[in-house]
């Protein structure tokens, strides 16, 4: 009797980008993001970066991205979406993102209920503070990001999170 193989079993290598081809796949996968196709999205710039791993453009929007699947119940670890961020050169950029990681994380919380919401939010305002204070001039994206999540703690009440008995640690 022949034994089978299951197909979960199979890997496929995949196909390099040409490096010619990456400002064409970095608008494909741009307009995938603005269709709210994330994952499609991503697949895109992980192919631009086995191809050119510091491509600056690639990794912001790769974290944009991935960011984007938070509040979608797709399971997306931060420190992933960390090591895409680390490898941003600009230490504003860094700071930036870092804070836009936090402020979605914070919107999909407070989406399913808010646990903790609170807590990344004033994370992501303190990232934003950051960049502020290194911002290129006349760049003010920070300010306004930190006023958006300062008005969505103060519409919401939002207050810190106070552990209880029933909570339980992970």
């Amino acid at each position: 009797m022949a034994t089978r193989v299951s197909p979960l079993h199979f890997m496929f290598d995949l196909k390099p980008l040409h490096h010619d081809a990456i400002p064409a796949a970095l608008e494909k996968a741009n307009k995938y993001r603005l269709l709210n196709e994330p994952g499609a999205a991503e697949s895109i710039y992980l192919d631009i970066l086995a191809v050119d791993p510091d491509h600056q453009e690639a990794l912001k929007n790769i974290v944009l991205a991935m960011s984007d699947r938070f509040g979608k119940d797709y399971a997306v670890g931060d420190t992933h979406i960390n090591e895409f961020v680390a490898k941003l050169s600009d230490p504003y950029q860094k700071a930036y993102y870092t804070g836009i990681v936090y402020e979605r994380r914070a919107k999909a919380t407070l989406n399913k209920g808010g646990l903790q919401a609170y807590e990344l939010f004033t994370t992501a305002m303190e990232w934003f503070e950051k960049a502020e204070a290194i911002r290129p001039s006349g760049n003010d994206d920070a300010i306004l990001r930190w006023n958006g999540c300062a008005r969505i703690i103060n519409r919401n009440k939002l207050q810190p999170h106070v552990m209880s008995a029933g909570d339980t640690l992970e």
